[in-house]
């Protein structure tokens, strides 16, 4: 399956953690624009029942699994944190589900354009199937304060996981657009509304021509 096929205008929003994504894509909500958010997508694709679920249960053992059957999210992380291999082997059987999930919901999407939410978008290679990409940006400082207070984890714990992602400077580099969220959100909200009113304009010109 591929965008090209249904001439799809998707915009790739990401930024570092801490940055306030969430916040931002549900602004593009308000303006009834579908948001496939590669978080949730994930979850999805291991929710009870599923493909993903019934191989991670095959491989590793009840020991992955809550009373409730549902997926232990702990245990399989402390399980993978500690065995590189079984880490590799978790990642090929998740990216393919999650990809093919993501591709799903983009396409079936109705609202004039939709947005891509994914932490590691450049990472994962997911701006390929983007038109445009937007950046959330906040210093480095700003993101380690808001994981602190947010996730009740350390100062060393938030370095940890901003040092696993895309270094900030290289995000900016590959970023079509940066919103600054490191303000008063009315302005954020302003600022999302400008774009959100050029995406259109963009989006409208690609439907055109691809459909």
């Amino acid at each position: 399956m591929t965008l090209s096929a249904v001439g799809k205008w998707v915009l790739g929003l990401t930024g570092g953690i801490g940055s306030g994504k969430s916040a931002v894509s549900d602004m593009f909500e308000q303006f009834n624009i579908t948001v496939v958010d590669a978080d949730i997508v994930a979850r999805e694709v291991v929710a009870p029942k599923t493909k993903g679920l019934k191989e991670i249960k095959a491989h590793f053992g009840d020991q992955v699994l809550n009373e409730d059957g549902s997926l232990n999210r702990a245990q399989l992380r402390h399980i993978i944190f500690a065995d590189e291999s079984q880490k590799a082997w978790l990642n090929n059987l998740l990216h393919p589900l999650i990809r093919e999930k993501i591709l799903s919901d983009l396409n079936s999407a109705t609202s004039q354009y939709v947005v891509l939410v994914a932490p590691l978008l450049f990472e994962n290679n997911l701006d390929k199937y983007c038109q445009h990409t937007l950046v959330v940006d906040v210093p480095v400082q700003i993101q380690i304060s808001r994981t602190v207070r947010r996730d009740n984890v350390s100062e060393q714990q938030a370095m940890s996981i901003i040092s696993a992602q895309m270094k900030r400077e290289d995000k900016l580099a590959k970023a079509d657009d940066v919103l600054d969220n490191n303000r008063d959100l009315t302005l954020v909200a302003s600022d999302v509304e400008t774009l959100h009113a050029r995406y259109l304009i963009k989006a409208n010109a690609f439907n055109a021509t691809n459909n």
